[in-house]
């Protein structure tokens, strides 16, 4: 009887054994588990705060960036506030424009009259001279703009008017000289779409009864914006190309007419 409650006891201890084994094995694999778990967490936090921490700095250069080019701009525009700094900026955008459409041969850049009144650009063609004036009392256009109270802004743009007016009677005055090689007719050259817009097309929509485009057209002094320019330029071009078509093909012909006369005398 003992010997049978031994060998159960022993049977006992050995399954015990048994699970211990099994359920130490299941502990260690659990464990290597969960540490290859913690080091892959480890590792992707510390990778996700290394490319947090590289975000931040691109952020910071980045609004160290924009910081710097709203100094540049603003020092821009402290430039532009000086009006012959600001005729200057116009010219310059006057030139680069030229440029993109026309041969160096078919504009000029400050052309001098024989009063020694000069403008900032002629286009050359066949027939004569384009007088194109870039200068713009864009200091009134501002004043104008920027008040607010009513009363204030009617005042501001009646001397705005005025002062676009006066600057038509000097392009037409100075520059359409007929005698000088140009066309009866200028171009007044406004350097910014909105600023185009308040000049010519809000003011022609307020019906009043004399606008300044209908002022400007009466003195054959044309305004033009950025964009519409372009598409005068684009015009021009167009006529130009056609007159140097049309001069190769009288060009050619009369190369043929040549060749024709030696061939009918070879005969």
């Amino acid at each position: 009887m003992e010997l049978v409650i031994l060998g159960f006891l022993g049977l006992i201890v050995l399954v015990l054994i048994v699970v211990w084994l099994q359920t130490n094995s299941r502990i260690n694999s659990l464990t290597e588990r969960l540490l290859d778990s913690d080091r892959r967490i480890q590792e992707a936090t510390t990778q996700s705060f290394g490319q947090i921490q590289q975000n931040l700095g691109e952020l910071a250069r980045t609004s160290h960036y924009m910081e710097e080019v709203g100094k540049e701009i603003s020092g821009l525009s402290d430039l532009l506030r000086a009006p012959k700094l600001r005729g200057g900026i116009g010219e310059l955008f006057l030139g680069d424009l030229l440029s993109q459409i026309l041969s160096p041969e078919q504009y000029k850049l400050q052309h001098t009259f024989r009063s020694g009144e000069r403008v900032d650009a002629v286009i050359i063609l066949k027939a004569g001279m384009v007088p194109v004036d870039s200068k713009f009392p864009l200091e009134s256009f501002q004043r104008m703009m920027v008040v607010e109270d009513e009363e204030e802004r009617k005042r501001h743009r009646r001397e705005f008017v005025r002062s676009v007016k006066g600057h038509i009677d000097d392009i037409a005055r100075k520059y359409i000289l007929p005698d000088e090689g140009t066309f009866n007719f200028a171009l007044m050259y406004i350097p910014a779409e909105n600023v185009y817009y308040e000049t010519i097309i809000r003011d022609e929509a307020l019906g009043e009864e004399k606008s300044l485009l209908n002022y400007a057209l009466e003195k054959r002094v044309i305004p033009v914006s950025p964009n519409s320019f372009y598409a005068y330029l684009q015009a021009i071009a167009l006529g130009l190309s056609g007159l140097q078509i049309e001069k190769r093909a009288q060009e050619i012909m009369r190369y043929l007419a040549r060749l024709q006369g030696d061939f009918g005398r070879f005969k």
